[in-house]
């Protein structure tokens, strides 16, 4: 059993899916994402940038899941920003993929030519080639920038995400707006300083599950959505093992009370401008 979350355009997203960012191995890749899928995933996370979807898009084909039950993401770098530039990216996208469709693109990061690369996105959804539209690193003055000129609305944000990194400024602005927060960071990087957290450690023993598990189930029960990364396939399987039980309201309000002033990863805006050209950036989420 797995649980989404209806999308303001009303398609329907998985809350817990594979994100592949960093598995440049074609073979990895392939397997990882057709262990996920074999383990009831149905959310698949990459981007032009990874330099995987050929390896994504022939694991999602050798899985044997029907494509409409999957939900593929995919996501537009910098440097194909612009409405020509973007469009031609798409278009490419779409043939390394070879899966018919895309049911999500994001925009990776907010900066460059966002608004015309937003209209050529917009084109695909009225195509059909994508489904749904979206956004990625975006903070709430960035949002402000683009929707008062975008004609179809993001549905999604996909941020760093965890319970030490809550996002307090821009998560009420995603609320007012029906935009859905995805955690790229879902577990803080496996961080043992937050799985070790007591009140993390604590739910995990009550519920006997281990800390990952009890994290993401923290995201699932604030309605977000969390892309874990492995691919390790035991790993892969236990990360979506996690809607047997529930966390309690005290359990809920003991994680919410992790949240830290700052997040664990830190982009600044002018790293961003230097690395906008690159093909295949290797620090960036």
């Amino acid at each position: 059993m797995t649980s989404s979350l209806a999308l303001s355009n009303g398609l329907r997203m998985p809350q817990i899916g594979l994100g592949v960012y960093l598995v440049t191995d074609v073979a990895v890749c392939e397997s990882s994402v057709k262990a996920a899928l074999d383990s009831g995933y149905r959310l698949i996370d990459t981007a032009m940038a990874y330099r995987n979807e050929r390896a994504v898009g022939r694991g999602i084909r050798s899985s044997g899941v029907p494509r409409d039950e999957i939900f593929l993401t995919t996501k537009l770098w910098p440097s194909d920003y612009g409405y020509e530039k973007a469009r031609a990216a798409i278009a490419a996208s779409l043939e390394r993929l070879d899966c018919g469709h895309i049911d999500l693109l994001l925009q990776h990061q907010p900066v460059g030519d966002v608004q015309g690369a937003w209209r050529a996105m917009e084109e695909a959804v009225d195509a059909g080639t994508v489904r749904a539209i979206g956004v990625s690193n975006f903070t709430a003055a960035d949002l402000g920038e683009l929707l008062p000129k975008a004609r179809i609305a993001p549905v999604v944000d996909q941020v760093e995400l965890h319970p030490h990194w809550q996002q307090p400024d821009l998560l009420p602005y995603l609320a007012a707006h029906d935009i859905v927060p995805e955690a790229w960071y879902p577990l803080g990087h496996g961080a043992r300083k937050l799985l070790d957290e007591p009140a993390v450690a604590s739910a995990a023993r009550a519920h006997g599950k281990s800390a990952v598990q009890v994290i993401l189930r923290w995201h699932v029960q604030r309605g977000f959505v969390a892309i874990p990364k492995s691919t390790d396939p035991a790993h892969i399987a236990a990360n979506i093992d996690v809607f047997d039980f529930e966390l309690t309201a005290g359990e809920m309000a003991d994680i919410n009370a992790l949240g830290k002033e700052r997040p664990m990863f830190r982009m600044p805006r002018r790293l961003m401008k230097a690395v906008m050209p690159l093909a295949r950036p290797r620090a960036l989420p």
